[in-house]
């Protein structure tokens, strides 16, 4: 079986992104070009805990927190486009845009995402994203993020 060395191993995506366990939603990134494009995935488990008392004998991703996976890892590409201070400064979700669920995203299965700039001026990207798994498409959603002083 072939892996993908990550491009941002995890421990550099904790350093970037402000979320913690439960809530990290992106495992690794596999390319990356500022100012461009990011890819990388989430392995969706069993253990993850959404997955208790959420349909327990049907346990589906929530697509709310697909989306989210795809504004953390859009959160990774602003930071390598134009590196702002992780310690001061986070990336916020300001808005999501069409966003739209195509299936269901269940244990076992390696999410897959991908995310483009639209468009950036100052503080304030506009990003698209796709979430896949075996090339075939789970969620789209266009998000605006702005970066954004720690301390309020």
């Amino acid at each position: 079986m072939k892996t993908e060395k990550p491009v941002v191993d995890i421990e550099r995506i904790l350093q970037i992104i402000p979320q913690r366990w439960p809530f990290v939603l992106v495992d690794r990134v596999t390319e990356l070009v500022p100012n461009e494009v990011i890819r990388g995935h989430k392995c969706v488990s069993i253990s993850e805990p959404w997955f208790v008392g959420r349909v327990p004998k049907t346990p589906v991703m929530p697509g709310m927190l697909i989306l989210e996976a795809l504004v953390q890892i859009g959160g990774v590409l602003a930071y390598a486009t134009e590196p702002f201070d992780e310690s001061r400064n986070l990336l916020y979700l300001l808005g999501i845009d069409q966003a739209k669920f195509r299936r269901p995203v269940v244990p076992g299965d390696r999410l897959d995402l991908e995310v483009s700039i639209l468009h950036h001026r100052t503080n304030i990207w506009k990003l698209t994203g796709d979430a896949s798994v075996d090339g075939l498409l789970c969620a789209h959603g266009e998000f605006l993020a702005g970066v954004v002083d720690r301390r309020g």
